[in-house]
């Protein structure tokens, strides 16, 4: 039995009472990897490595063994996935320390699924009431505990107060009693054997310090997670009857299986047409699709033709065997889609026997009315369909092709100087988690080049990568364009050096071994008097087994969008599972018509960008010149020394430190050492990528002028401090639309009282902006004032919060609140004794001035699907999914 089955089970009796009878996991889907041993395991269908909801693997270097989602959404939106490390399933030891497998598996489960956040927090692990009292930051604040120091900071022992900042000096820790009576909170401490509900209304604490206040305005996570789509329409069962425990079905991903599936039809600019899906599907023959694949090709125009059966690529040689089927003219006029996938699946059937995990890959301009004929079988078959849809009049059943199947889907531009095309097939990678056999595309890039002028780019190759480079040229004319390559350490590679390909206009140089790494400059030059579109793109592998390259992969928060909500543009950045930090990434998304819209995206923890320094870029999209499809493209880059990871406050179980019991304190070991910042860097002189990010559609953009209805972004990150007698507030500037721009002016207010300072801040005491002059999105505010408008005195605390204004006068939201308590700063100290009976909080008095803001070697995977009753409704119908 793999441990993953035992904890799972554990977690679905437990997450069916926490949910009051509402949820449970009823099938679980556990994906071997590729290269364990063969063991007749079920063929995969949908599931894969790049979905799953579950990763288990060795451990992302800042967390060490601590359980975590990977969660940059606002609140109340899924997760990515969740990670636990062999040593955290298979060590019983640490039991002790997160509690229960199971639980954590809740715990998580709840980040993942419903986008509530942590109740605790590592940094800031106390806070000051409204009593004036330190608090533990915690939730329900009913769980009891004792205060222990745990370092040789502490004076004799005990918890002092700092008089800087009115808190527990550095090292104390409040150690909770094993036997409680409180039952909340799963999102604190699910470890509590009393702990089997998430806190609600009667007992969220709204003060707390943590991630759940900050993200989702104070409301407390059952409350979040009942306005989740799961919970609407599914009431609790009314049963007596225990559920029945999952069921497991053990995967594995085999050799794959992909049949090119091409329209070859003549329309549209038909010959230009076959040019361009010629060079995309040759690239990807030669360069992208993984060794050990399984390739046919069929085309279809009024009718199929297979042009190859299936032929396992173990060999450059069957790569271009494979290649020199591609179509090399259009046909006739007419598109039956139908024809060229039943051919499809009459090829895949040949190899053994049946369609189910196999992958088609459908290029069409999609004008097709007869589609529906087929499409119930298409979707039934088991096969995986990508779809690449040229033009903008496709059958709407194509893009249902994929979304039903699970695969991916993209969109191409009539654009000539577009790469969609090439950017495309170059996205349609296995998912078997085999990352090292996976193409990476360096650089993708196009544009229209005058006579005898030249196109030149700079391109990075770092030491992740390198092994199987190619350099690919692409032009108009009849004779190719002059081409001058240099290596970063002055060789020279010309036109001579490349293979060309003078009817289908593409040039190709592998470059042997592993490329240097350093910077390549590609320079071509239009050997033409009229101008014409150049093209380079640039892909290579990783250069070790046992070290992750540097991988980017680039999506939108939804696929369909009505103005006038906007969007998030999402770029995560990573070395294996560990985020790159630093990158220069920019988003280009271009419409069907127009020009191409540029945003610069974020990793700093403001407007869209939920946590700071988690390698995942972002920025919102709200302007958009038209209805219809747009394309994303992400390019991300660095020129410099990219360290890995600062503190990342990713959704993560809890270190326990020990417990009270029966008055004996019983201690854990210390949290394992985690190697610094400082001393982990990648020592690559910078890197390139570029990766397609599929498309999304808009519809309702209204005609004419456009009308300012985007207020700033509400600000998340207010922090405060004081020097003497100020108050000094720092944020991160929002803009004047969303996170762009530039804020016309702040409202600052502040109150004696949390609650009428969140639900009445306009009736709240005015503090005096007028000196106070907003700069640029993204950039760091600071302002201090003195409190002198409100009647201050011993004891005091001021809560305070910002509003922005844009110059259309459309107001941000409220932001998080920042808390201020102004007292007498005396030496005081708790003893190491459990708490009094007549002080429930466990609080301690305290009076000082103080400030505080509230507010890569996969081992095992794993899916889960159909895990929730939920899920058999079809509504978000991401698959439980869990990668080992």
């Amino acid at each position: 039995v793999l441990p993953p089955s035992d904890m799972i089970t554990e977690a679905s009796f437990y997450l069916f009472s926490a949910t009051k009878n509402r949820f449970y996991f009823r099938n679980v889907k556990i994906l071997i990897p590729p290269t364990w041993k063969a063991n007749n395991y079920e063929k995969p269908k949908q599931e894969s490595y790049d979905k799953a909801d579950v990763i288990v693997a060795a451990p992302y270097w800042k967390h060490g063994d601590d359980p975590y989602t990977l969660q940059y959404g606002e609140c109340g939106k899924m997760g990515k996935y969740i990670h636990f490390t062999p040593t955290f399933l298979l060590n019983d030891k640490l039991i002790a320390v997160y509690g229960s497998r199971g639980r954590v598996f809740v715990h998580e489960w709840a980040h993942l699924r419903w986008g509530v956040f942590d109740e605790y927090d590592s940094d800031r692990p106390f806070y000051i009431t409204g009593q004036n009292q330190v608090e533990v930051t915690r939730c329900s604040s009913n769980l009891t505990g004792i205060y222990v120091c745990e370092k040789k900071s502490c004076t004799e022992g005990n918890c002092v107060i700092n008089q800087l900042t009115g808190l527990f000096i550095e090292g104390c820790a409040f150690i909770h009693e094993r036997n409680q009576t409180a039952a909340a909170s799963i999102m604190y401490m699910q470890s509590l054997s009393s702990v089997a509900e998430f806190c609600d209304e009667s007992n969220h604490n709204r003060e707390a310090l943590n991630m759940q206040n900050r993200m989702c305005d104070y409301r407390s996570t059952w409350e979040v997670i009942m306005n989740s789509m799961d919970f609407k329409n599914n009431p609790p069962l009314n049963t007596t009857n225990l559920i029945p425990p999952p069921t497991f079905s053990l995967l594995q991903k085999r050799d794959r299986v992909v049949c090119l599936v091409l329209d070859v039809s003549n329309s549209k600019n038909g010959t230009n047409w076959i040019n361009q899906l010629h060079q995309a599907a040759e690239l990807y023959l030669l360069q992208i699709v993984e060794e050990n694949s399984y390739v046919g090709i069929v085309t279809f125009s009024h009718s199929g033709e297979i042009k190859t059966q299936l032929r396992q690529i173990v060999s450059d040689d069957i790569r271009t065997q494979l290649a020199s089927f591609l179509p090399t003219a259009p046909t006739s006029e007419g598109t039956n889609v139908c024809a060229g996938l039943q051919l499809a699946f009459e090829v895949i059937r040949k190899h053994d026997g049946n369609i189910y995990g196999s992958e088609i890959i459908l290029v069409t301009d999609g004008e097709d009315s007869a589609i529906k004929k087929c499409f119930s079988d298409v979707i039934n078959s088991g096969s995986v369909i990508h779809t690449i849809v040229r033009g903008q009049s496709a059958a709407k059943e194509i893009e249902q092709f994929s979304k039903e199947t699970g695969g991916l889907n993209f969109f191409v531009s009539d654009r000539l100087k577009s790469n969609d095309l090439v950017d495309a097939f170059c996205g349609i990678l296995s998912g078997s988690g085999d990352t090292f056999n996976q193409s990476i595309q360096i650089e993708s890039t196009g544009e229209s080049t005058k006579g005898y002028k030249q196109f030149r780019r700079t391109v990075t190759i770092d030491s992740t990568v390198g092994r199987d480079t190619f350099f690919v040229v692409t032009w108009q004319t009849t004779e190719p364009p002059k081409i001058t390559l240099l290596d970063p350490h002055g060789k020279n590679y010309t036109s001579e050096n490349f293979s060309i390909d003078t009817i289908f206009h593409v040039a190709r140089l592998q470059i042997p071994g592993i490329a240097e790494a350093g910077k390549w400059t590609c320079t071509l030059t239009n050997t033409h008097l009229s101008p014409q579109v150049l093209t380079i793109t640039v892909t290579s592998r990783a250069a070790n087994s046992t070290i992750p390259a540097i991988t980017v992969k680039a999506h939108m928060n939804r696929d369909t969008n009505y103005y006038p909500s906007p969007m998030v543009v999402y770029a995560q950045v990573s070395q294996g599972l560990s985020p790159i930090l630093g990158a220069n990434v920019t988003a280009i998304i271009e419409p069907e018509n127009g020009d191409p819209i540029i945003l610069e995206l974020f990793d700093n923890g403001a407007g869209s960008d939920v946590v700071q320094n988690d390698g995942v870029y972002s920025k919102y999209l709200f302007s958009f010149p038209g209805n219809g499809k747009y394309n994303l493209k992400v390019q991300a880059q660095a020129s410099k020394i990219i360290k890995l990871h600062a503190a990342v406050p990713w959704s993560h179980a809890l270190y326990i430190p020990g417990y009270v019991e029966n008055g004996t304190i019983q201690m854990n070991g210390p949290r394992p050492s985690v190697t610094s910042n400082d001393d982990i860097q990648i020592k690559v002189g910078g890197f390139s990528r570029t990766i397609s990010g599929g498309y999304f559609t808009v519809s309702e953009v209204p005609m004419g002028p456009d009308t300012d209805v985007f207020p700033p972004c509400k600000i998340t990150d207010l922090s405060a401090k004081t020097e003497d007698d100020k108050v000094i507030l720092s944020w991160t500037a929002p803009g004047n639309d969303l996170d762009q721009g530039q804020a016309k002016q702040y409202i600052i207010k502040m109150s004696e009282s949390f609650l009428d300072l969140r639900d009445a801040f306009d009736n709240a005491t005015s503090v005096n902006t007028s000196s106070l002059i907003p700069q640029p999105a993204g950039a760091k505010e600071s302002f201090q004032f003195n409190p002198e408008d409100m009647t201050v005195e011993n004891g005091t605390i001021i809560y305070i919060a910002v509003r922005a204004i844009d110059n259309a006068s459309l107001i941000s939201e409220l932001s998080n609140v920042a808390q201020a308590a102004l007292f007498l700063p005396p030496r005081e100290s708790l003893p190491n004794t459990p708490p009094n009976d007549n002080n429930p909080n466990n609080g301690v008095n305290i009076t000082i001035v103080v400030l505080i803001a509230t507010g890569s070697v996969v081992v095992l995977c794993i899916i889960v699907s159909g895990t929730m009753r939920i899920l058999r409704k079809k509504n978000g119908k991401r698959g439980t999914a869990m990668t080992a």
